[in-house]
């Protein structure tokens, strides 16, 4: 099955894609909310189920600092501790640690903890050992991450110490019943990207990352990094890509073969007031809504696009009540898992292309803020 799409971006620039790998692998995407803390802000895990949420992620970096990897495990692990049911990816706190500015050797990671100022290091060991502790159903490496734009130089050297650092989480795995899985690099050099791929898939991981993306890059060199990885992957193994949440941009991933994401946006904006739609997106808090009696959305079915109003949301917002957060942060997961589980329908019946133009089209209309 090989399914190819032709459109043209935001950019203005004719975009093309393959919904098969020159291997052959059709993606059955997911979108994995985000629960750094261990929570995914203002939802409970009730919440989670009802918006459609098959997995969620959590923080290491976080966790491990509090309340601490023991504690979660005396808990009952990450399962336990969430009252989550379902798989729980956690990433390795790699890009959390780079944000500030770590001190970096070949050993690991050392840096300030932002709780207390304590001294924290952290290596590719360690990130294996403390998700085990956390109980993860997949854990991912820890990775060098390099900001973008850089020069061929660093990019290379944060390449090949992430695989160097990926063979030594490969050897410090030791429980059998969970998944460890890679990270790729490369910046946005499609010949780097394609030689991490091969390498990181040569190591043998359970699944991959494609990391190092989302950090700024156009939407042209994101894609450009995709499509040099995913053909190096093996056909049978989840890829990944770290960080990545808005609509526009998982329809063109999915269009290369990607199966998983994962993003703070849906509830992030939620958090501000945004509203997620495939009418397009508009704030709750615009003075036009005040008075408004439609749903959110007129084709969702979280309970607040079922029992509450425009007007009621804004007001809600206007005298910072709790509940206004909340409430969107439902609404924007449920569209967003909404959106993966028709991407995956079309999909099935061999009509992503048509449906991927048809969201961007209708999107770009705004109907919404009709």
């Amino acid at each position: 099955m090989s399914v190819t799409w032709e459109q043209t971006g935001s950019d203005g620039l004719a975009r093309t894609g393959t919904l098969s790998t020159p291997h052959g692998h059709i993606p059955t995407p997911a979108f994995m909310p985000v629960g750094t803390r261990g929570t995914v802000k203002t939802l409970d895990s009730g919440d989670l189920e009802r918006a459609g949420a098959d997995i969620v992620l959590a923080n290491t970096y976080h966790l491990m600092l509090r309340p601490g990897a023991d504690t979660v495990a005396s808990l009952g692990e990450l399962h336990g501790f969430m009252s989550w049911p379902g798989p729980i990816l956690t990433d390795s706190g790699g890009y959390q640690v780079f944000s500030l500015e770590p001190e970096i050797t070949e050993d690991g990671v050392a840096f300030r903890s932002t709780y207390d100022g304590s001294r924290v290091e952290l290596t590719p060991e360690r990130a294996v050992s403390v998700q085990e502790k956390l109980g993860s159903d997949i854990a991912m490496i820890l990775d060098v991450l390099i900001g973008l734009p850089a020069t061929r130089e660093d990019t290379i050297a944060a390449m090949d110490r992430t695989l160097r650092w990926a063979e030594r989480a490969l050897a410090a795995k030791t429980r059998a019943d969970r998944a460890l899985w890679g990270i790729v690099q490369g910046g946005s050099d499609g010949d780097l990207r394609a030689r991490s791929a091969a390498a990181t898939a040569e190591l043998g991981f359970d699944g991959f990352g494609i990391g190092g993306l989302s950090v700024g890059e156009s939407e042209a060199a994101r894609n450009r990094a995709i499509e040099a990885v995913v053909p190096e992957l093996p056909v049978s193994a989840p890829r990944y890509v770290m960080g990545l949440g808005d609509t526009e941009g998982l329809l063109d991933c999915v269009a290369r073969g990607v199966d998983m994401f994962d993003c703070v946006l849906p509830t992030r904006l939620a958090r501000h007031g945004k509203v997620l739609s495939r009418s397009g997106d508009y704030s709750v808090k615009r003075a036009e809504w005040a008075t408004s009696d439609r749903p959110l959305s007129d084709d969702c079915n979280c309970v607040a696009c079922a029992r509450y109003s425009r007007g009621y949301l804004r007001h809600l917002f206007a005298t910072k009540e709790f509940l206004g957060p909340r409430l969107l942060s439902v609404h924007n997961l449920t569209y967003t898992l909404g959106l993966m589980s028709d991407i995956r329908a079309a999909i099935n019946a061999g009509q992503f292309a048509a449906f991927h133009t048809a969201v961007v089209k209708k999107r770009s209309a705004g109907e919404a803020m009709s």
